[in-house]
């Protein structure tokens, strides 16, 4: 089982390394609720000392679905396709999927994703909770002047 990388850390932030995405299958974890064995999923939270944000990186083998179809309690998921094609379903909708797709589902909506291509789909899950995002971007930012040491 392969575990993540510390890059550095200091007390305002955290930098690991999962190494290449092509080797995401030799991640695996025990799931909380049905104690079975997920191979190809990696999450971020503990590993980055996360506050806000859950983030995974999952895998699913060519022509499979996952497993279970889900919804949340607070939490609304945004899923970006790294790699592969297929179809996601939110409710009674199903549409195509595809590098570079990205679908946000609010908590309540029942979701599931299916990989069609002769690839294992590599796609990135952001969690969140609903409506807390008060401000962004530029909103929540400003420029300071700085040194870089690269």
């Amino acid at each position: 089982m392969k575990t993540i990388t510390k890059i550095k850390e200091d007390k305002n932030y955290t930098a690991v390394d999962l190494g290449k995405l092509e080797d995401l299958m030799e991640y695996s974890l025990i799931h909380k609720v049905n104690k079975q064995k997920i191979e190809g999923k990696v999450f971020l939270k503990e590993a980055t000392h996360s506050t806000g944000t859950e983030i995974s990186f999952n895998s699913l083998a060519s022509k499979t679905e996952q497993p279970y179809f889900h919804i949340h309690y607070k939490n609304e998921e945004t899923y970006i396709i790294l790699k592969g094609y297929g179809f996601f379903q939110v409710d009674g909708e199903c549409f195509e999927i595809q590098e570079g797709s990205v679908i946000r589902v609010a908590p309540q909506g029942v979701r599931g994703i299916r990989n069609d291509s002769d690839e294992t789909m590599i796609y990135m899950v952001v969690q969140s909770k609903e409506n807390s995002l008060e401000e962004y971007t530029t909103d929540d930012g400003k420029r300071v002047k700085f040194d870089p040491k690269w």
